[in-house]
């Protein structure tokens, strides 16, 4: 049941003090980057600052703001010479953010990853199909690493070519994939077009999805597409890629590995702490990372502690699937909405397709929430009937947002696809 028994199902006290043990060489290795050397020697931190988990607090947040400000080498804590791989990301907005690893780091890693896939059933008897874009992008390399670790036949598909996908997956048996919550919808939808059904035609059993916010319905409705159970995964470059933090096969949060992360769930506004079960901004500081460790670093995913134990036994704190980012959220007419809100709405219609465009505009003097999403199959095409679901979308929609959208209905097909990540939100709006 267990990958590592003796990590997974720690007493919380030997938990913490294997945290405060790991925090205080973290600050240590930390204090010979020039980024940390600058901001902890000018409020005199060191190791020795801390005693308790909770002294956590005395230390500085990192953001994606001081990365960039000290790209590219600025956060690493060791000679370049121990550094044998780095990530980065696209660096669309300014210079991009710039991770780099030991070997140690590496394998730490690799070890995470195989920790989470064990947890949901995946074994050295699976095959597993990885689409995720390989090269900078940590999805690719961070789960091929961890599947071999565990010892799983590995298929390195990459992002992309959707006939190619189904045949490997019909060819080699595949019996666990990767793919993030759009791509997956979409593979079903090619599947089908090519004459298979994945719940009886295929030995797909396990899928792992993550890299973009979700809600419930669109992981049930991608468990019935495909006919499988699918597990939720948050990671992100920064605290190296995925095996952050995973479902167990209960489904009911993700055990968030606290011998490598401290944790805190703050205010993103006042950056006070947050008590369990309310939502707030989850921060983030590497406990067993050498190259370059990072302290207190604000993700900007929002997210809540789930209080109690789960009944899988795991000691490991579990947090709840993400709700957005702190910076995704739009604000139209004074009135705060997330992407997240308007698809938990979308996806309890059966008529619906699961790609939606949210457009902002600015019309006249008023600012206009505009959203087209994609009609289902087999859906009529009977104008009243139509109208009818229009309406009643309209309806639920702004009783969950609290303002009207203009919702318009689109052919199944008719909005732009992507293998990465779905682009859901344009403000054409004037800044």
């Amino acid at each position: 049941m267990y990958y590592q028994p003796e990590i997974e199902t720690i007493k919380r006290s030997e938990l913490q003090k294997l945290q405060v043990k790991r925090l205080k060489r973290s600050i240590d290795i930390a204090l010979h980057s020039p980024f940390y050397a600058k901001i902890l020697g000018e409020k005199g931190i060191t190791s020795d600052s801390i005693s308790t988990v909770e002294d956590i607090r005395k230390l500085p947040f990192t953001t994606k703001a001081d990365l960039r400000e000290y790209y590219p080498f600025g956060l690493v804590a060791t000679d370049m010479k121990n550094v044998v791989r780095l990530h980065s990301s696209s660096g669309t907005t300014g210079n991009p953010t710039v991770i780099c690893h030991s070997q140690h780091d590496l394998d730490q890693w690799a070890n995470r990853v195989a920790r989470c896939m064990y947890m949901v059933g995946i074994r050295n008897t699976d095959v597993f199909q990885n689409t995720s874009g390989y090269g900078m992008f940590t999805g690719g390399l961070g789960f091929q690493y961890g599947a071999e670790r565990l010892g799983a036949l590995t298929v390195p598909a990459a992002a992309g070519n959707s006939l190619r996908q189904v045949k490997f997956i019909t060819d080699f048996g595949t019996t666990a994939i990767h793919a993030i919550p759009s791509y997956a919808t979409r593979l079903a939808e090619v599947l089908f077009e090519c004459g298979i059904d994945p719940r009886k035609d295929t030995k797909l059993k396990t899928l792992i999805i993550g890299a973009e916010p979700h809600t419930e319905e669109q992981r049930k409705r991608i468990e019935e597409l495909l006919g499988v159970k699918a597990y939720n995964s948050f990671g992100m470059s920064e605290m190296s890629g995925p095996g952050v933090a995973f479902e167990c096969t209960y489904q009911n949060g993700l055990h968030l590995w606290e011998d490598c992360f401290l944790m805190e769930i703050i205010d993103p506004e006042t950056l006070e702490p947050v008590p369990d079960g309310e939502i707030g901004e989850l921060v983030l500081t590497t406990l067993d990372r050498d190259a370059m460790p990072l302290l207190r670093y604000r993700t900007r995913d929002l997210t809540r502690i789930i209080p109690g134990e789960c009944p899988c036994g795991r000691t490991h704190r579990r947090i709840d699937r993400l709700k957005g980012r702190s910076d995704d959220m739009f604000i139209v007419k004074g009135v705060n909405i997330f992407p997240m809100q308007i698809e938990k709405i979308l996806l309890q219609f059966k008529e619906l397709g699961t790609n939606y465009l949210i457009t902002i505009e600015t019309i006249g003097n008023n600012d206009e929430l505009m959203i087209d999403v994609e009609l289902g199959e087999l859906f009529t095409d009977d104008y009243s009937q139509l109208q009818r679901l229009t309406k009643e979308i309209t309806h639920r929609l702004k009783d969950e947002i609290l303002l009207t959208p203009k919702v318009k209905l689109v052919d199944r097909g008719s909005l732009p696809q992507s293998d990465g990540k779905a682009v859901r939100v344009k403000d054409l709006r004037k800044k």
